[in-house]
């Protein structure tokens, strides 16, 4: 009771900021019910004047709010599904910065997590050179058993913060709670489901293991790639609280002159830039979600060097299949292969026509053909094809809605280097090298053996079974006679069945050999 008291309270709050910040101007009092309009307009009495938009409103509101309800902004500037385009657009601009803590601190953290004093475990440590809500960055110098001394960038979580993110979550889901309440129809905008994706998210990004193990899968993913690299965790000096990892000296990519100053192209590293993260998309199906020009570098070699793996996005194969097939549909004009791809994944419910949503898909793709390739925005294609999709009950996709704004975020870096890029002529050697792998001959002919491979496994499981089997039989023959005798008719029946089934599965698994070949 006391502690739903001090959520109203915490909520009210957060409603007044909100309303003072005019960020209740997002809400469309169409779709509320008399009492909630009624709520609405009384709150957006409390209104500073001469306010912009109300997406701008929301972002000074969670300003003012803190460090937890900036990560949420940020995490909703990943949901234009959720906020719209406009407010996303403007939540990805909050600034997620705030004073450094004092050194003494830093350093008792690094020792409880690390479990020796910090002299013992670093040449030099520095004072922080860059700080945010969760964590900020030191540089460090270790040196190795040969005497070798290497930098590292030792990140170190500020302290309380989890404590203080988990008190504004409960406010956050008591408010979630409240929505539900009092306005059912906005059910549709999952407030609750919201919230606790917001808190897995935060949280898996409050334990630096997982960022390092993030660092670590890209980089076994990316070892082959000649152009792209990110720095190498020091597992050794990493734990929850702290990370410790390879310090990369580049020049990030803020500046297209900056990076010709350097001796860099910035055209060559545009291109990295789309590249990289479709292979990381469509061949990996794990890609780094935040690749601002804040966590992108280009080291002395020319390699682009991604830093900051704390907010991630998978793609399963069927995602992957899509975004391969729905870029290259684009580009070769193949409408009706785009959407195809959308009914075979399952995201278009089957009772809706394949050549009408073909149709709506060329609405999009002719007027872009229409123009020069460096005037043509993928992300923007990929939005547009979303707002269609609607129409024919495709039911939102986190990881696709993820997937999309990261696009949108890379696009607008390459294209701050090149502004003529041709993303299309970019990205196809990218698409169609994955397609060609996985859904040509060779693809097909993988899939057979993988259908085989499962069936084998079923297969060697029959003769486990059938022991496990004869155990009960026996058991149940040493407390009756009778009921052991049904029991044995029924497991001779049973194996006889497993016969049968297992011939029939070795029949299916020749058959998809049959078809994958005959596809070769």
């Amino acid at each position: 009771m006391i502690g739903a008291a001090i959520n109203l309270l915490r909520g009210a709050r957060v409603g007044f900021v909100l309303a003072r910040e005019g960020a209740l101007a997002l809400v469309d009092p169409s779709e509320l019910p008399a009492h909630l309009r009624f709520a609405l307009k009384l709150g957006r009495t409390l209104e500073r004047r001469g306010l912009g938009h109300g997406a701008a409103g929301l972002s000074a509101a969670l300003t003012r709010l803190g460090p937890s309800y900036v990560k949420f902004g940020q995490f909703l500037a990943t949901r234009p599904d959720i906020v719209g385009m406009r407010a996303a657009s403007d939540l990805e601009r909050l600034q997620d910065r705030v004073p450094p803590f004092p050194q003494e601190t830093a350093l008792k953290v690094v020792e409880m997590a690390l479990g020796k004093p910090v002299d013992a475990l670093f040449v030099s440590f520095s004072e922080p050179i860059a700080a945010a809500s969760i964590a900020q960055v030191h540089k460090a110098v270790v040196q190795d058993a040969d005497g070798t001394q290497r930098a590292l960038a030792v990140k170190v979580m500020r302290p309380g913060v989890r404590e203080r993110f988990m008190r504004d979550l409960e406010v956050m889901r008591f408010m979630a709670r409240v929505v539900h309440a009092l306005s059912p129809q906005a059910e549709r905008l999952r407030p609750r489901e919201v919230v606790e994706i917001l808190a897995r998210s935060v949280l898996m990004e409050m334990d630096f293991r997982l960022e390092a193990a993030a660092a670590s899968e890209i980089a076994e993913n990316t070892k082959d790639d000649l152009d792209f690299r990110v720095p190498k965790p020091e597992w050794e000096l990493t734990a929850r609280e702290v990370l410790s990892a390879e310090w990369i000296e580049g020049v990030r990519l803020h500046s297209a002159a900056e990076l010709a100053a350097a001796g860099h192209d910035p055209q060559a590293i545009g291109r990295t830039v789309i590249q990289s993260f479709l292979r990381q998309a469509i061949r990996d199906g794990f890609f780094h979600a935040d690749m601002h020009q804040g966590n992108l570098l280009v080291d002395a070699e020319g390699r682009l060097v991604a830093v900051d793996f704390g907010i991630m996005g998978r793609l399963g194969l069927n995602e992957r299949r899509f975004l391969a097939e729905i870029l290259l549909g684009f580009i070769l004009r193949d409408y009706r292969r785009v959407a195809k791809v959308h009914f075979e994944a399952g995201y278009v419910p089957a009772h809706h026509s394949v050549e009408d949503f073909a149709q709506a898909i060329r609405a999009i793709g002719e007027p872009i053909h229409q123009r020069r390739a460096d005037e043509i925005s993928m992300s923007k294609v990929l939005t547009l094809l979303f707002d269609i999709t609607a129409l024919f009950d495709m039911s939102t996709r986190t990881e696709l809605v993820m997937l999309q704004k990261t696009m949108v975020v890379v696009e607008g870096v390459a294209r701050s280097l090149d502004p003529r890029l041709d993303m299309w002529t970019t990205a196809e050697p990218v698409v169609r090298s994955w397609i060609t792998k996985n859904a040509g001959p060779l693809g097909r002919a993988q899939s057979g053996f993988e259908a085989l491979r499962v069936v084998s496994d079923l297969v060697g499981d029959i003769p486990d079974l059938a022991t496990r089997l004869k155990r009960v039989l026996i058991r149940l023959d040493e407390a009756g006679t009778g009921d052991a005798r049904r029991l044995e008719h029924f497991a001779r029946s049973e194996g006889r069945r497993a016969i049968w089934s297992t011939l029939a599965l070795w029949g299916i698994a020749v058959g998809a050999l049959v078809m994958a070949f005959r596809g070769v």
